[in-house]
């Protein structure tokens, strides 16, 4: 005759087996991508940080100065200009974006435009061509004797007529706004995903209600898409930081210093001025920028 109580000891260590085995399966699955993630990520982001701490030219001997670079880098008034151009790129390619992109989703969706399908492929179309080719494409637009000028002659308004990408004043909004053309495609394609999940019923209870437009908008389509919202600035806002071939194609940071953004700092200082302790303390600030603005608009995004 067996002891009941071993029996109900051997059921319990069986529960706890099992139970610890359940545990591991997950991150058995888990385990071959976090190792690509940290061989391709991580540990290049961790060689970046500890280059940051020495001075060096990226092939002689090199030498530690601590957080040197990084107070170079807070000192540096071109580098904070570069910052602040970044900042103002983000107006470009996430604000502006979103804005139009709402009330172009809003109205292609609740229209039922015919051709839709084909719509939304054409707007993306900017997502799909390479940045060096958009970049190309929009010198030549924007060129003293491009198209934009030709127009504005034809019209009258030859007085508007400037070398775009070579006036101090209008270079940066100038590139600013291909970066505008380029992100309206990835919003509202987004945007349009998320309204078409939206229950017509809830628009018609509000009308019944005696809602307009504009409170259908604000009530119903806004706060349903809340999602996508944080998904398009998300991804626009790190485009907008991280920018580097549309500016190097465009003015390569001209005239003067005024398109330069931190991306292209990091490429002149490592391979132009042979700087690569400096360049990597630049790529390691910009990293944490980047990851603390996203932070910061997914913790608003989730919040109900």
């Amino acid at each position: 005759m067996s002891d009941p109580v071993v029996g109900v000891t051997d059921r319990r260590a069986s529960r706890r087996s099992g139970r610890s085995r359940a545990a591991w399966v997950p991150l058995a699955y888990l385990a071959p991508a976090a190792l690509l993630y940290g061989a391709f990520l991580l540990f290049p982001l961790g060689r970046a940080a500890q280059f940051s701490f020495f001075e060096w030219d990226g092939l002689g001997q090199s030498t530690f100065v601590g957080f040197g670079n990084y107070i170079a880098l807070v000192q540096d008034e071109q580098l904070r200009e570069a910052f602040l151009h970044a900042f103002v790129l983000i107006f470009f390619y996430a604000v502006l974006p979103l804005a139009i992109g709402l009330l172009l989703a809003a109205l292609l969706t609740r229209a039922q435009v015919r051709g839709l399908g084909f719509f939304r492929t054409i707007i993306f179309l900017p997502q799909v061509i390479a940045m060096v080719v958009v970049a190309v494409t929009w010198r030549q637009i924007y060129a003293p004797d491009g198209p934009l000028n030709g127009f504005l002659r034809a019209i009258g308004l030859g007085d508007l007529a400037r070398p775009w990408l070579g006036d101090y004043t209008f270079t940066l909004p100038a590139v600013g706004l291909i970066g505008s053309w380029v992100s309206l495609g990835l919003v509202t394609v987004l945007l349009m995903a998320g309204m078409s999940r939206i229950p017509p019923e809830l628009y018609e209870s509000a009308r019944i209600d005696g809602a307009g437009p504009f409170q259908e908008f604000f009530a119903i389509t806004l706060p349903s898409v809340r999602g996508e919202i944080t998904v398009a600035l998300t991804l626009t806002i790190v485009a907008a930081l991280k920018t580097f071939d549309l500016i190097y194609v465009t003015t390569s940071g001209g005239p003067g210093t005024s398109t330069t953004v931190p991306s292209y700092e990091v490429y002149r200082r490592a391979f132009q001025l042979g700087e690569v302790g400096a360049a990597t303390a630049v790529g390691v600030a910009l990293t944490i920028v980047v990851f603390a603005i996203n932070f910061v608009v997914n913790r608003i995004g989730d919040k109900k």
